[in-house]
């Protein structure tokens, strides 16, 4: 026994991932009867990663504030205007794909004990008051935007704190961290619970009967981390950008695929930033904000899905129109974790926007819940990914104006 800990312990964890997936897919098909109590892993895994994730984002960003020293300068306003262009170019593109590949649905799912925002403006209170959430409540409901909010404002309160005081947060903020590191131990079999609960919830049939759908939204994204993600990289660097894309997507991708939280994901990002040798001040900061308001992902769901339900119902749409969508579904992925449900739920509010009634558009988020075991692991992919692959890219533009050498090395 002590052996098998031993060589299991040396897999990398991308491996013992994918070894659980594996057996949680086999059992499934095999003895799903017997193999049904495994899916308390599942719901453990999940329960831990939201137990820890909203205090992590407090400690994590209160912490890096209080802590940055005066007159050091940062690249936040390089990272959030990257932040914004990524989210509204990845929502362009799915909009011009789902032209090309339109694609139709088969509505007739219900999801009516499932409410959603009924108009921008619902959705920016819903955000502005979220802002000014009680942080108890914030932190007990995972709202990430009081969240951040608070965290923000607690941080510039402690910046004239004692060091003893800064140092005693630092720490918290290092013990929370950890935490998260021995949960994401236990991906493996928090993973085969998932794929279990899933395979026999939904049956394979479920995607299968998606797949054009899935292959759209896996495709969109998959164009947006390796073409448009790339291009935005090689105008900040003017270097080859494919070997920090890489970097970033193995080292961070692959582990938010699996966990499905760019929160829980945070600790992953802050290493590997600390790898590429990035400014801790800056990162510190952008990578918690990033895994808020950095949504690519998002935008291309409710960009694809939104047109899904257009060309089932046969509405056309004018190209005026279609870049109103990307601009909407850019800024209701911006406000994705505003809003319970993430970016399935803002789905309605884009639908709305070519007069479909509420109804039929919360079958379209019935369907979304459907896909949503791969489409929800791609969109956490890609997002949490370029929250580093941006910060970087801030950062080594810097240093390419001040006359350093980028060395885009691969992290260890």
């Amino acid at each position: 026994m002590k052996k098998f800990f031993k060589k299991w312990n040396r897999l990398s964890l991308v491996k013992q991932i994918i070894i659980g997936l594996i057996v949680g897919i086999v059992l499934a098909l095999t003895i799903p009867e017997t193999a049904k109590p495994l899916v308390i892993f599942g719901s453990l895994f999940v329960g831990a990663l939201k137990a820890v994730a909203p205090v992590l984002v407090l400690f994590l960003v209160m912490s890096a504030i209080a802590q940055h020293k005066s007159g050091h300068k940062t690249n936040m306003k390089s990272i959030v205007g990257l932040y914004l262009l990524g989210t509204f170019l990845a929502g362009l593109f799915a909009v011009v794909v789902s032209f090309i590949f339109p694609v139709s649905l088969k509505l007739g799912a219900g999801a009516e004990n499932v409410t959603a925002p009924g108009g921008v403006t619902e959705v920016l209170k819903t955000l502005l008051l979220n802002v000014v959430d009680n942080p108890v409540k914030a932190i007990f409901n995972a709202n990430y935007i009081g969240i951040l909010s608070w965290a923000i404002v607690l941080g510039f309160a402690l910046k004239n704190a004692t060091d003893t005081t800064k140092t005693l947060i630092a720490n918290f903020s290092d013990a929370i961290s950890k935490v998260v590191t021995w949960v994401i131990k236990f991906a493996p079999l928090g993973i085969m619970g998932l794929v279990f609960e899933s395979i026999t919830t939904n049956g394979m049939d479920a995607l299968i009967g998606y797949g054009k759908l899935l292959a759209l939204l896996v495709g969109c994204m998959a164009f947006v981390a390796f073409i448009v993600n790339p291009l935005i990289v090689f105008v900040m660097i003017r270097q080859n950008p494919f070997p920090l894309v890489f970097t970033c997507l193995r080292e961070s991708g692959i582990t938010a695929f699996f966990t499905r939280s760019s929160a829980a994901n945070i600790p992953v990002n802050m290493k590997l930033c600390e790898k590429l040798g990035l400014d801790k001040d800056t990162y510190s900061v952008s990578i918690p904000l990033g895994a808020t308001i950095n949504m690519a992902g998002a935008a291309v769901t409710i960009s694809v899905l939104t047109l899904a339900a257009v060309h089932t119902l046969g509405i056309s749409v004018d190209i005026p129109t279609a870049i109103i969508l990307s601009v909407l579904s850019a800024v209701c992925a911006c406000g994705a974790s505003g809003v319970a449900g993430g970016s399935l739920l803002l789905i309605p509010l884009a639908c709305s926007l070519f007069g479909i009634p509420a109804d039929v558009a919360m079958q379209v988020v019935g369907v979304g819940f459907i896909v949503g075991v791969v489409q929800d692991s791609c969109e956490t992919a890609i997002n949490s990914s370029t929250d580093v692959l941006f910060t970087a890219s801030a950062e080594f533009r810097k240093w390419r104006k001040q006359g350093k050498k980028i060395v885009l090395k691969k992290a260890a």
